[in-house]
């Protein structure tokens, strides 16, 4: 394979990672609609019981589907500043082990998520707010981001042990490149 041309798993793997950070903007997009359409049934005179689960459970979804793309473009909280400091030989060991133990822990979340949400379809548990619908519906954002988070944290455990870079450290080093800091304020 030519340098810097990308196998198909990778450009899928991507491709997946991106979507869900689309995702999950679309899901903020939402939070905005469905206020600005709160605050103007209210204007008019019109109730707006209910839309306060709506907006709580879009918040949730938005922030559980973009958190693999948040680790994959480097704009996720790490244990960098203890990496850093680790003498060069030990920081791959270091990111290694972190990794390891973060996709362990990830794939134990998803697992449980999936049981739990699971449970919840199996039981027939209903929202317990003014929407009644079936509480598994926006539970479902949860296993999607958790399950993708696991994916890409076993990615980038995969691509660093078989001695690559992570791709999180090589978008912060590019971003930093052409001078922008902004996720590092």
């Amino acid at each position: 394979m030519k340098p810097g041309m990308k196998s198909g798993l990778r450009r899928v793997l991507d491709a997946i990672y991106d979507a869900s950070g689309v995702l999950a903007g679309l899901f903020v997009l939402s939070i905005f609609v469905v206020m600005l359409g709160t605050s103007v049934m209210r204007l008019v005179g019109l109730r707006t019981g209910g839309f306060e689960e709506i907006i709580a459970w879009l918040t949730a979804a938005a922030a559980f589907t973009g958190l693999a793309s948040t680790f994959k473009h480097g704009d996720f909280v790490r244990v960098e500043l203890l990496l850093t400091r680790l003498p060069v030989p030990l920081r791959r060991a270091g990111e290694l082990l972190a990794l390891g133990i973060g996709t362990v822990f990830l794939g134990y979340t998803a697992w449980s998520t999936c049981s739990y949400v699971l449970d919840s379809y199996r039981f027939g548990d209903m929202a317990g707010g003014l929407i009644a619908i079936p509480i598994w519906i926006p539970q479902l954002s949860f296993i999607v981001g958790t399950i993708l988070l696991f994916t890409a944290m076993l990615d980038e455990f995969v691509r660093v042990l078989c001695g690559g870079r992570p791709s999180y450290v090589v978008a912060v080093e590019e971003r930093h490149a052409r001078g922008d800091f902004t996720e590092d304020v």
